[in-house]
């Protein structure tokens, strides 16, 4: 294949060119920034997932409270009832003695039931406090993700701006290549990732290794448009200056 010394230049500034672009789509595939967003995102979930725990918690002791209230109130309620009976004088002695038990009963019955009411708005207090510990959690884990996305797409954006302006930069540089340099070369690029190097005293710029003394005399021999390829990557080797002699 021919191609003009200065179209085969050209091809060093694609290199570059992909060189930067293969650079920005690493850079997206291992952002450590999005890292910190899945790592957050585990932790919102988390944190969410403790929320709920809490505040059903809350809820279950809330309607335990409230039974409890309720049950103290109705043994309340019955006490005055017994009491208004026997104040009344309207009852036999015996009705008297069966009430006078029967108080003896609720008002122990209404102690169990006012420990336990005591008891159960404890631990509603100290579940009120632990979801209330769970809801700055979440808010703290809410900010974190924000600031962490906030940052990933800063960084995106970033790349998105080399990407375009790098794209259109080869867009234009690869239509001024012949079709079967170009071809060749992102055959080449598509096999090794590279497709052309400069030659650097005996070194490819595209694998960096040496080349022996019988590939560089070939090499010098070759006519100016002679489009001449490494022997160990097989990536278009550009002559220029910093060309090496046999």
């Amino acid at each position: 294949m021919k191609a003009d010394p200065t179209v085969q230049r050209k091809l060093l500034d694609l290199a570059a060119l992909d060189a930067e672009l293969a650079r920005a789509e690493h850079r997206r595939r291992t952002l450590p920034e999005q890292t910190a967003v899945e790592e957050a995102e585990t932790v919102l979930r988390a944190r969410r997932d403790a929320v709920v725990r809490a505040r059903t918690s809350v809820s279950d002791l809330g309607r335990d409270v409230a039974k409890l209230e309720q049950e103290v109130a109705q043994v309340s309620a019955r006490e005055q009832r017994d009491r208004g009976l026997m104040d009344s004088g309207s009852v036999s002695a015996k009705q008297m003695t069966d009430l006078s038990h029967e108080l003896d009963t609720l008002a122990r019955r209404r102690g169990v039931l006012e420990d336990s009411q005591l008891e159960a708005m404890e631990r509603l207090d100290a579940a009120e406090t632990d979801l209330a510990h769970e809801q700055a959690a979440l808010e703290e884990a809410e900010t974190v993700l924000a600031d962490a996305v906030e940052r990933r797409d800063g960084v995106l954006g970033d790349i998105e701006v080399i990407e375009t302006r790098r794209g259109a930069e080869r867009t234009e540089l690869a239509a001024s290549l012949p079709e079967d340099l170009l071809a060749l070369y992102d055959q080449q690029r598509a096999r090794s990732g590279t497709g052309a190097g400069e030659l650097i005293g005996a070194r490819c710029g595209a694998c960096r290794l040496e080349m022996d003394r019988s590939e560089l005399r070939d090499i010098a021999a070759a006519a100016p448009d002679d489009v001449v390829r490494c022997e160990q990557c097989g990536a278009i080797v550009v002559r220029t200056s910093k060309a090496g002699n046999a």
